[in-house]
């Protein structure tokens, strides 16, 4: 059942040196051949799921902030038209924060989109510019009191564990982000992804990344600081007003059904994965010769499913019903999540477990990783 889509806009101004995602910088996009590539992935998508009303919407990219309004438009209405839209449907957009896009925002507003999602990054002009972003921090900052001014719900993110970052200089900026009172924030630390220009620069000396210890003093700070204000933590690296949550994200979470098109979209639904066209010409091609942008379709095995639900939920702060899960997908509950070691790491302060709901505590996420092949046991994540 469809719950939620997710539609990618691969394109950019430019490309940032920390960003692994599906995102390409063109001189020219053929809006008009975009929009009936996407609508068409569209349609197929909706031939194959349910006609269960969608709960939510998510452009992604990439920037879709760049989108014409018109464009934005036409796929929202073409999406109604076919799933129809839940009552209270969360449409998401995530832009860049400069006086171009900015400028979109009311039109974008206005032909249904109701919550925005940022890349502020940070807020001083020197990081910006290490971040590769085109937009400083006033341009940042106005953009953001545009947005709050025209979308009901508001997110933004910041990168912290920075080269060179203190604990001092974090605790300050994570206070002045706290002050804009959105009701979302997303904050990432900086992470070196394998075949960004980041990663070149390591490897040639040019910069060295923050130590780990320093790493996990600010992810405790963060936790701490956006509790504090309202906004605790929700997922590893998501704060949240209680109700101001991002339910699209959450569908991922917690392992729902979603359509994803455009290129380099991932979908769930019906027990099978579906992968798009990365490159936006393939996708094009492949739309034009079979309708829809698939590049791999297959079956999801009962295991690999059950896998992957516990991997993605022990993300949340709400956890898991090991129970419920096992009960889905037709497995034990010592198949998902091994007994002896969830009680082993809640003696430890590192796990909870209640009313049949597993999760990991604050103290453990920042080893949540090394948690998670500790109690999902391999015979289910192995093939």
């Amino acid at each position: 059942m469809a719950r939620a889509l997710y539609i990618h806009w691969p394109f950019c101004l430019a490309k940032c040196p920390y960003c692994d995602f599906n995102s390409h910088v063109r001189e020219r996009v053929d809006h008009a051949r975009w929009e009936q590539a996407l609508l068409a992935d569209m349609r197929h998508e909706r031939e194959v799921s349910s006609a269960e009303p969608l709960e939510s919407v998510f452009f992604g990219g990439g920037t879709p902030s760049l989108m014409p309004p018109a464009l934005v438009a036409r796929l929202l209405k073409e999406a109604e038209q076919i799933w129809g839209f839940a009552p209270g449907i969360e449409i998401t957009l995530e832009g860049n924060p400069s006086s171009v896009e900015a400028a979109n925002y009311a039109a974008l507003a206005d032909v249904g989109v109701n919550r925005v999602s940022l890349g502020l990054q940070a807020l001083d002009n020197e990081t910006l510019r290490f971040l590769g972003r085109l937009h400083d921090a006033t341009e940042g900052l106005a953009a953001l009191d545009v947005a709050q001014r025209h979308f009901e719900r508001v997110s933004f993110d910041l990168i912290y564990a920075r080269p060179g970052q203190t604990l001092d200089a974090w605790q300050a900026e994570l206070s002045q982000a706290l002050t804009y009172c959105t009701g979302h924030l997303s904050l990432y630390q900086l992470t070196i992804e394998p075949g960004t220009r980041f990663e070149t620069m390591v490897r040639k000396g040019q910069f060295i990344p923050l130590d780990d210890d320093a790493c996990a003093d600010m992810f405790e700070l963060t936790r701490d600081m956006t509790a504090q204000a309202g906004l605790p933590a929700y997922e590893v690296s998501n704060h949240a007003r209680p109700g101001e949550e991002s339910r699209h994200n959450l569908t991922y979470w917690r392992y729902l059904d979603y359509c994803g098109i455009g290129p380099g979209a991932h979908g769930r639904r019906t027990g099978k994965a579906t992968v798009r066209h990365r490159k936006p010409e393939n996708w094009l091609e492949a739309i034009d010769a079979t309708g829809n942008g698939i590049r791999e379709e297959r079956p999801l095995g009962t295991r690999e499913q059950a896998s992957e639900a516990m991997l993605m939920g022990l993300r949340l702060r709400e956890g898991v019903d090991v129970a419920a899960l096992a009960n889905r997908f037709g497995l034990q509950a010592d198949e998902l999540c091994d007994p002896r070691k969830a009680q082993f790491f809640e003696s430890q302060g590192l796990v909870w477990q209640e009313n049949r709901r597993t999760g990991i505590t604050a103290a453990g996420m920042p080893v949540l990783d090394a948690l998670l092949g500790e109690l999902v046991p391999s015979a289910l994540v192995e093939p």
